[in-house]
């Protein structure tokens, strides 16, 4: 029988998390198998414990949303441990990715009888990020002044800050010049954002690269160029269904390693999570994470 130690972290919609862990520990335990619960106090405190907790041969569970479930996974790579998710977070892209059930009963069954599959991360590396390690997507454009602008709201909280933080970026947005190295060429992009993503979701179940898949070795490099106002609205509305690749202003690239600059400063975001400045590089490591599903 498997056992499990669960990381939450209580800071960050910390009741959310600890009732979705509360019901699918009951089911686990009921099973026999063995559960311990570490509170992290920080993401980089989650890392350590998983880290450890990896260490010791445990199956390793991140219970919240995409930042914990980015940070966790990211700690795991490379190291050969099992993860899994009890996803209770606001968007859960990464599980989304995966197909996991959301139901207490159906993520209980994948963490007692799923099967370990393996699936690519990525290698994050700036002037302020070397070697970090995310699982979703590295964005660099609007969607990330978005996220800035949201993450440093005092008075708006959960989604609000999110839509206000979208509109805050857009009414102010000028086009950018990037210059985007895929795998050692140069390819140029006036525009909106480039996303390179592993996962086909971002931003709470935006399908912004559909034909991006976990474990086949490669980003999807999403490029938005520049439009309209009106016509950018109209693409942003699309990415629920994905139907924005169709447009002439989106380009698709795929590469393993995927370098981005612009013509201004600029940040760029990876999970949701990390926030710096352009340039950086993504690097696929394939197969680098162990994932229950």
């Amino acid at each position: 029988m498997r056992q499990f130690t669960a990381v939450v972290n209580p800071t960050a919609g910390g009741a959310t998390s600890a009732a979705a862990l509360l019901k699918v520990a009951r089911l686990l335990r009921e099973a026999g198998a063995e559960l311990e619960t570490e509170y992290s106090r920080s993401l980089a405190h989650a890392r350590e414990l998983a880290r450890h907790a990896g260490e010791r041969g445990r199956v390793v569970l991140a219970v919240g949303g995409d930042g914990i479930t980015g940070s966790i996974g990211g700690a795991l790579s490379g190291t050969g441990a099992l993860f899994g998710l009890v996803p209770a977070g606001r968007g859960n892209d990464f599980a989304r990715a995966l197909g996991l059930p959301g139901d207490p009963e159906g993520v209980a069954r994948v963490l007692l009888h799923g099967t370990p599959r393996a699936v690519d991360t990525i290698e994050v590396t700036s002037s302020v990020h070397a070697g970090t390690v995310v699982l979703g997507s590295v964005y660099a454009g609007v969607d990330a002044l978005a996220n800035l602008h949201a993450n440093r709201s005092r008075l708006l909280r959960g989604s609000a800050s999110y839509y206000a933080g979208a509109l805050r970026a857009i009414s102010t947005w000028r086009p950018v010049g990037y210059r985007i190295t895929v795998d050692g060429q140069e390819h140029t992009c006036t525009g909106y954002t480039v996303v390179a993503a592993n996962s086909s979701y971002y931003g709470s179940a935006r399908r912004i690269a559909p034909e991006a898949r976990l474990d086949d070795g490669l980003l999807d490099v999403v490029m938005i160029r520049d439009a309209p106002r009106r016509l950018f609205f109209a693409l942003m509305k699309e990415l629920d269904t994905g139907a924005h690749i169709h447009r002439p202003q989106v380009r698709v690239l795929r590469g393993r390693e995927i370098r981005i600059e612009a013509d201004r400063d600029l940040p760029y975001g990876a999970d949701g999570e990390i926030e710096a400045a352009l340039p950086v590089t993504a690097r696929v490591l394939p197969g680098a994470l162990r994932v229950l599903c």
